[in-house]
């Protein structure tokens, strides 16, 4: 297990937080084509500085890959990596832009089931995340390789959590809702249901202090179809029926409705693991 984060640095600095501010502005992940334009057009932005342009164009080939294109997402990353950095660019800013481009680029692999390829780049953005002084790419990183390096989700999860209960910035925790629901899922797939409610129920708690709307719908449907699981299917449909009045469209939560209320009519449930 790579040993890089045993000891992160402290929270990055101020200009890193308005970077990851803009960059949020920027992404539409429902609309990856829609964002792709934006960062195109931000990456070319002469008036933002050569460090910052080239943190936005990491995320253009986030983009660009989310739709399909990979290879030519690499190639973005590519170009990003050959550009180098300034002589005078101190040397966190350096790190950060490596972190950015490893960790892109294992992701990219990754959605291309090329884990054993995205594997060394995740945990070489860790390591360079942690060179940079980011919590914030220290976790994604991790998260990466929780999801990736198969049989060591749970490792790479609790690396992850030690990195989160050092951080005070609320942007940083939010990434306590894919760790938690993320190793639930690892916990739930292996039949450690009971194990896996409470890692639910913990991201429940994190999306509520400090997540968006859709990770908190996400999250809450996680709760309930562990619940189906462990039989407690009363508590399941009640939690799925509330979720169906914010969102009655959400195909996930009538496929979950379905199940549980297609045997309704027998008065005997199916439960499934």
């Amino acid at each position: 297990m790579d040993d890089s984060t045993d000891q992160v640095p402290a929270e990055p600095s101020r200009h890193r937080g308005d970077e990851q501010q803009l960059i949020d502005r920027l992404w539409d992940f429902g609309d990856p084509a829609a964002s792709e334009e934006r960062f195109r057009e931000a990456a070319d932005d002469d008036s933002h500085p050569a460090h910052v342009r080239a943190v936005l164009s990491t995320q253009l080939a986030r983009a660009i890959g989310i739709q399909g294109r990979g290879d030519e997402a690499l190639a973005v990353l590519d170009e990003v990596a050959a550009a180098g950095t300034a002589p005078d660019e101190p040397q966190r800013d350096a790190a950060e832009v490596r972190a950015r481009v490893s960790i892109e680029r294992g992701r990219i692999l990754a959605a291309a089931d090329r884990r054993a390829e995205a594997v060394p780049e995740l945990t070489r953005g860790v390591r360079e995340a942690a060179l940079a002084g980011s919590n914030f790419l220290v976790l994604d990183a991790l998260h990466m390789l929780a999801l990736n390096d198969a049989g060591h989700e749970e490792e790479w999860a609790a690396e992850g959590l030690d990195v989160l209960a050092g951080s005070r910035d609320p942007r940083v925790l939010r990434w306590g809702v894919a760790l938690h629901n993320n190793l639930g899922w690892t916990m739930h797939d292996s039949g450690r249901a009971e194990a896996a409610l409470a890692e639910f129920q913990q991201a429940v708690d994190a999306a509520d202090r400090y997540g968006t709307t859709e990770q908190q719908h996400v999250a809450r449907w996680s709760v309930a179809r562990c619940l189906r699981t462990l039989g407690r299917t009363d508590e399941a449909l009640e939690l799925q029926r509330e979720l169906a009045r914010a969102r009655p469209d959400d195909p996930y939560v009538q496929s979950e409705l379905a199940e549980l209320t297609k045997d309704e009519s027998a008065g005997e449930p199916t439960i499934e693991a």
